[in-house]
């Protein structure tokens, strides 16, 4: 019997990249102002900025494109479909923001095709995915310590990061495991393959399932075990081998951060209408 071959992963590489040099601090500023500009913003000209920034910086990290390609195509899939689910629900949401109404293709109902209909279908749609080049980025770039020991410089107590780093390094080893469990089951004529009925698929699995819940449950109690055998949390604070100082380049990234985020909020409040809309 053929096997599935699953391939899926994210988590850091090292290529050695200016971005890969930045302090994690400055890194999870950058991505919690992105995030923020993103949710701040419904004017297209902005979104369609940060995606071409987004894309070039996933670029600069020179993580090769294969690495993220099937993470760019499942993306683009899901966003098409939650577009067109979005016009199923509320066929006319664009014409409430819009403020008008240009027909393009009459259908029963009101699933009238319009103009404004589509831009803020278009609209929306980038505005999701103007957040998926940065978060790769960062995950490209930082190391789940090092993401640890920045989120502990901001004020975040230790034990919380500390979590934080265990579930970001452990992410690609249940990975795994579900790939060898699955090899594992398929050898034993388990299916899961186009070639059964959805609800038998299922049921097959729930019995790759099992096994990944306790694989993980077991590594998580070893994990803990030595944890506590070595005191862990029985200080107030601790001191970190992946925490880097703050350099000049680092202290400039910031800047055009807050600079580029004083901008976001500036042109939100200046403006009249919440979609910018040029028709």
């Amino acid at each position: 019997m053929k096997t599935n071959k699953i391939k899926f992963g994210i988590s850091y590489v090292n290529t050695g990249s200016m971005l890969h040099s930045l302090n994690g601090i400055t890194k999870f500023l950058l991505f919690m102002g992105w995030v923020t500009m993103v949710l701040i913003t419904f004017d297209v000209r902005v979104i369609l900025g940060l995606i071409a920034v987004g894309l070039w910086l996933l670029k600069q990290s020179r993580v090769p494109f294969t690495v993220y390609k099937p993470l760019l195509v499942g993306t683009s899939v899901v966003l098409m479909m939650n577009a067109l689910f979005m016009f199923l629900i509320a066929p006319q949401q664009g014409m409430e923001y819009m403020g008008s109404q240009t027909v393009l293709l009459a259908l029963p109902g009101n699933y009238s095709i319009t103009t404004e209909t589509l831009f803020y279908l278009v609209t929306v749609t980038l505005k999701y995915f103007s957040m998926f080049p940065i978060a790769l980025v960062f995950v490209f770039t930082t190391h789940p310590t090092e993401f640890s020991a920045s989120l502990n410089k901001l004020g975040v107590p230790y034990r919380i990061a500390y979590a934080v780093s265990l579930t970001l390094r452990y992410l690609p080893e249940v990975t795994k495991d579900f790939i060898n469990i699955m090899h594992a089951q398929q050898a034993r004529g388990v299916d899961i393959s186009k070639n059964v009925p959805v609800f038998t698929r299922i049921r097959n699995v729930a019995k790759i399932l099992g096994p990944l819940i306790f694989s993980s449950l077991d590594r998580a109690d070893v994990i803990s075990n030595a944890m506590t055998l070595r005191g862990f949390g029985r200080n107030k604070k601790r001191s970190w081998y992946s925490l880097k100082p703050m350099q000049s380049k680092d202290y400039f990234v910031i800047m055009a951060i807050a600079a580029v985020l004083a901008l976001g909020f500036f042109n939100r409040y200046q403006s009249e209408n919440l979609f910018w809309y040029p028709f």
